[in-house]
């Protein structure tokens, strides 16, 4: 059975299992935390193209999110010795920043997780590198719908199921595979927290969504079948027929009516091509 607990202000930040519940204060650092995220995306924009590194890229970030008051939430994390999670095609997640270069026709998901004033703001969005293929850009484009279908579920009285059910039914309607391995989590002064938010259910199953649960919303779209495998660095997730694989992640926090995204783009630059 699932367990809610309401989040007061003297609470410790603890991992208890339960799913927490926040209030107005919890939901205006949220926003805070989610636009230095969402704005550390969009500086991104302009160099996102042939010929820069990753590791260029994770520079640019650490610089940015500590310009903006921030420190980011990746560096240090479990061992982890970067400022972002760089994913390039048949990269599913956790992709390590290196001193590879972007190359035109690439697709690249950026994952960052600032803290801001102990909030974690976290979103990740995708880029098309140069001249991208049509095949390439139609899966982007899907991978975006399908997190603003979820979306569209996420409001009270609803379950986890109705927004994994929206994801998986757009998806698979394209025959895209959606991932398994991973899925979004709760967030707010912890990292990842419950619940967990899986992309594939039936609907009308799992914990019932409640005003003040904050979470991520982030589903991991393969071309082809939704089957990873973990390299051997113990980070990085790749598709194991070698498809390609596109991400996009929004923070959100439940409402009365619906829901709030914490981590929307200042400047529009909601999906590729960002021109």
């Amino acid at each position: 059975m699932t367990e809610y607990v309401t989040v007061t202000s003297d609470a410790p930040d603890a991992r208890t299992g339960a799913i927490k519940l926040h209030g107005p204060a919890a939901f205006a650092g949220m926003h805070k935390a989610g636009r230095l995220a969402a704005e550390t995306l969009d500086m991104l924009v302009p160099h996102m193209v042939p010929g820069v590194t990753t590791a260029a890229l994770d520079r640019m970030i650490y610089d940015f999110i500590l310009a903006g008051g921030g420190v980011p939430a990746t560096l240090g994390y479990r061992g982890y010795t970067h400022s972002t999670c760089i994913s390039i095609n048949h990269v599913v997640c956790h992709g390590i920043p290196s001193d590879k270069a972007l190359k035109s026709g690439d697709i690249v998901n950026v994952d960052v997780t600032p803290i801001l004033d102990g909030w974690h703001g976290d979103s990740s969005r995708m880029y098309l590198i140069g001249d991208v293929p049509l095949k390439a850009r139609r899966l982007v484009e899907v991978t975006y719908e399908c997190l603003m279908l979820g979306i569209e579920q996420a409001k009270p009285g609803n379950h986890m199921g109705d927004i994994a059910h929206a994801v998986q039914r757009h998806a698979e309607s394209h025959r895209y595979g959606v991932v398994r391995d991973f899925c979004g989590h709760g967030l707010g002064r912890l990292f990842h927290d419950a619940p967990e938010v899986v992309h594939v259910g039936r609907p009308g199953t799992g914990p019932e969504l409640r005003p003040g649960m904050i979470f991520t919303i982030e589903p991991m779209i393969n071309i082809g079948r939704p089957d990873v495998k973990l390299l051997d660095d113990g980070w990085t997730a790749v598709t194991r027929d070698r498809s390609l694989s596109a991400q996009f992640e929004h923070s959100i926090g439940i409402t009365e009516t619906g829901c709030e995204i914490f981590t929307t783009s200042p400047a529009g630059l909601h999906q590729p091509p960002y021109a």
